[in-house]
């Protein structure tokens, strides 16, 4: 198989319930690998991916190790199934997380424990109902730049997610949130879809979660990884530890910079990206951003077996 390849992981609005049951019925690395994530949370986290209710899973400070637990357990089943190892790694906002697990930089188990304490400081530090995010679709990032500034009015409203070409989130205060929304239609954006998030991501509202994380991150050993991570908030690869922690501390109110991501693994030589984890959301970004790039969303036994054959 090829190597000049990149394997990418997808962050919240990724998760369902009852995801990657196909592959757990193939793979007893699922279980395995859930059962690990719940021995440090204190709950068995397979059952609640797998029977729900949806508006546990969707509670952040539960996705995020649900989704982590996910996108390492698909990345195991592809070792397992003699996948080789990719060019280069990268992570979607809590993707960046199991980008760093796989790449060998961060202990599976302190991750866990570190994401579920993500998500608590973020929900802390926006009170439910005072955030919101939105995807603006068809205007182009300066635009959407433009329309925040003129609309924050004192508050916050900001661009924290560069997706594809015409596609911008924005994020901070609800209010703030609702007149950019209203701005970028008047603009015309061909469509403003309000996200339903229980916090606004990667915006300045987010500095003091982000200050209470470093704290956290203090304590966590993260060591050089063995397979290169491109860093959300710097389009880069890092080697030192101490970097990494300060990356991921920034992650949290700084936008997350995907087109650029892609277009850094494209200059890395990678030819493929394969997407580990539920769903396929970022393979669909890849064919919006570069066609020349082929996107593969890898979740079940099959598609790994198809994967593998594809980049042959």
């Amino acid at each position: 198989m090829t190597s000049t390849f990149a394997m990418v992981f997808p962050g919240q609005g990724s998760q369902a319930v009852g995801m990657l049951s196909d592959l757990a019925a193939d793979s007893p690395l699922v279980a395995e690998t859930f059962a690990e994530a719940s021995d440090r949370l204190g709950f068995d986290l397979w059952q609640l991916v797998s029977e729900g209710p949806a508006e546990a899973l969707d509670e952040t400070h539960n996705t995020q190790p649900a989704m982590l637990a996910a996108g390492v357990a698909v990345w195991r089943a592809w070792q397992d199934a003699g996948g080789a190892e990719p060019a280069v790694m990268a992570g979607h906002s809590l993707g960046e997380y199991t980008a760093l697990v796989c790449a060998g930089a961060l202990a599976f188990g302190d991750a866990v424990s570190l994401v579920a304490e993500r998500g608590r400081l973020m929900r802390a530090a926006v009170p439910a109902g005072q955030g919101a995010m939105a995807a603006i679709l068809a205007l182009d990032d300066d635009t959407v730049r433009s329309i925040c500034a003129q609309s924050a009015e004192g508050e916050v409203v900001e661009t924290v997610n560069f997706n594809a070409p015409g596609q911008v989130v924005i994020a901070g205060s609800a209010g703030a949130v609702a007149r950019a929304s209203e701005a970028a239609k008047a603009a015309g954006a061909r469509k403003v879809v309000p996200l339903p998030v229980s916090v606004p991501s990667h915006c300045s509202l987010m500095k003091p979660a982000a200050d209470r994380l470093a704290e956290r991150l203090a304590g966590v050993e993260i060591k050089k990884p063995a397979i290169p991570v491109i860093h959300n908030v710097n389009v880069q690869t890092e080697s030192d530890p101490s970097e990494i922690k300060a990356l991921l501390t920034g992650q949290l109110y700084r936008p997350v910079r995907w087109v650029e991501t892609v277009l850094a693994m494209k200059d890395a030589g990678a030819g493929f990206i394969v997407e580990a984890g539920p769903g396929k959301v970022l393979t669909a970004l890849v064919k919006r951003i570069d066609k020349s790039v082929k996107g593969i969303a890898v979740f079940d036994a099959a598609g790994i077996a198809a994967a593998m054959e594809e980049m042959a």
